[in-house]
């Protein structure tokens, strides 16, 4: 069990193991890898979903999962709703909720998702925009947790570092910062407070599980 983990930045990832390869909401990618099996689509904001990143790590094989309004925007793909499950080889995706509490940014009803991916039987949470939900105590087994802690739009840092609480997961990623929304003081912020280890990962940097 190997997995590497890649923040491309803001909330894009890419993650690899076993074989596989598995972008999450790729936005503004250098170059074109064309080595996805999976591209993973939270919901459908700019910095989320971007028909050209897409294209860029897309092979001709590559499944691109997303909710159903973002895949009728792509005009191709798998949709998926929270609670729902997709398997594309042997990458497990469940998606999750993800959602605003308090604010209107991203409704509970537009059926957006964060999703627990299973890679190299690696769980990794990735949580999408969203704020502290009851969900993320009901996820099961997690070795990493990826979340946001900008705040503005999703979880700041102290809310995140209670959703790891929540999670019961052993190390955690902060994204969300230093683009569009979030310093690198809200990430240090979220390192001092999350009661599990802390990665904090400078755009490119890559961390082995």
């Amino acid at each position: 069990m190997a997995v590497e983990i890649t923040w491309i930045h803001h909330a894009s990832f890419r993650l690899a193991g076993g074989g596989r390869v598995v972008y999450v909401d790729p936005w503004q990618i250098a170059s074109s890898s064309h080595d996805a099996d999976v591209v993973l689509v939270s919901h459908g904001h700019f910095d989320h979903f971007s028909r050209e990143d897409i294209e860029k790590v897309s092979g001709p094989d590559t499944v691109v999962v997303a909710p159903a309004d973002t895949v009728d925007q792509f005009g191709a793909g798998q949709a998926v709703a929270p609670g729902q499950d997709v398997q594309v080889g042997d990458v497990a995706i469940h998606a999750v909720p993800a959602y605003n509490v308090d604010k209107s940014y991203h409704p509970r009803d537009n059926g957006w998702i964060g999703a627990v991916i299973t890679i190299d039987s690696t769980k990794v949470y990735y949580a999408g925009d969203t704020d502290l939900i009851d969900e993320m105590s009901g996820l099961g087994d997690v070795d990493v947790a990826l979340l946001p802690v900008g705040g503005t739009y999703t979880l700041d840092a102290a809310e995140a570092a209670r959703a790891c609480e929540a999670i019961g997961c052993a190390i955690a990623l902060p994204y969300h910062w230093g683009d569009i929304v979030g310093s690198a003081g809200d990430a240090q912020a979220f390192q001092k407070a999350a009661p599990c280890k802390v990665h904090v990962l400078q755009p490119g940097d890559a961390l082995k599980i």
